[in-house]
């Protein structure tokens, strides 16, 4: 029987570094892939069934976590990370033919574009005005219509190579040549990707109290069991001033007899604890496991307390 067709959709519109994480999905060429305007979007084709996956930033090496999917998948229908993807990032400054530095003074892109090219627009361009766009790649292709209300775009060179109604005015304007950014593939909840020895889980902790020592319970659950956290980002819930929830990534894979200890603790601490996968690490990285919170030495220490109440 021929396999279904899949569909993906991810943070357009085309050109954005979001679709080049998508692309380097083994299938993604071959697949449906479905821009969409908002992460949110983005992820409500995955839960009404219109799309298999999405594909999401969600962390920056420059700007941290990328509020609007840690927020987006802490709620509403749960979802399920089964990959992360991390892309280099590099900007140009681009606009329409005959523009010249000279001549800008607004500039459209994604906040966290604007924020990895600060310092090169302060420096090169002082007094710019940062207008606000859904994305890099929809910034520059704002400019080439009628009713763009800004003088030029910081966007991914892969936009400027494919659209001739843009010149580039100016490459490499990242402020940080080495920046990566995160992104993770989402689909609804299923038979979880199998334990390769370098992965990830993440969770959703909210706060269940505000008071002293709340968050180094949450973190004790981890820290006796030997899991490195690899992020942790607070968020409020927006239900009232003071309401948080911690965003956590942690070394390891909830197959992993350290880590499912961990989130057994956290889930008595917080029964509103939300899973939001296990999956492999995009850079293979191994983590150090302690001896003593190997699967081995639980499977010894549960067996010990069987053979106690068995009167052994």
């Amino acid at each position: 029987m021929p396999a279904m067709p899949v569909t993906y959709a991810f943070l357009g519109p085309e050109g954005t570094f979001t679709e080049a994480a998508l692309m380097q999905v083994p299938d993604a060429a071959k697949a449906t892939r479905n821009p969409a305007s908002t992460v949110n979007a983005a992820l409500d084709m995955v839960r009404d069934g219109s799309a298999d996956a999405a594909m999401v930033p969600i962390e920056n090496s420059v700007e941290g976590g990328v509020t609007a999917t840690l927020d987006a998948i802490a709620g509403g229908q749960e979802l399920r990370i089964i990959r992360e993807v991390l892309v280099p990032i590099s900007f140009v400054l681009v606009g329409r033919p005959g523009m010249e530095v000279a001549d800008i003074s607004r500039i459209s892109t994604h906040g966290h574009a604007w924020a990895q090219c600060r310092l090169w627009v302060d420096a090169n361009i002082p007094g710019a005005e940062h207008v606000a766009g859904s994305s890099t790649a929809a910034a520059a292709m704002g400019l080439l219509g009628d009713e763009a209300h800004y003088d030029a775009a910081i966007c991914a060179p892969i936009v400027a190579q494919e659209q001739p109604g843009l010149t580039v005015l100016a490459e490499n304007i990242g402020d940080n040549p080495g920046a990566v950014t995160r992104f993770i593939l989402v689909s609804r909840p299923g038979v979880l990707p199998e334990r390769t020895g370098a992965d990830k889980t993440t969770v959703v902790v909210p706060l269940p109290e505000d008071r002293p020592g709340a968050l180094m319970e949450i973190l004790d659950q981890f820290a006796t069991r030997g899991v490195n956290l690899s992020r942790i980002e607070s968020r409020p819930t927006g239900q009232y001033l003071g309401h948080y929830f911690f965003s956590i990534d942690a070394d390891g894979h909830i197959a992993d007899a350290r880590v499912a200890d961990a989130l057994a603790g956290l889930h008595r601490i917080s029964p509103a604890t939300r899973f939001l996968g296990s999956y492999g690490r995009a850079d293979a990285q191994s983590p150090s496991v302690p001896q003593h919170t190997s699967d081995e030495a639980f499977r010894a220490a549960h067996e010990w307390i069987g053979k106690i109440l068995q009167g052994e």
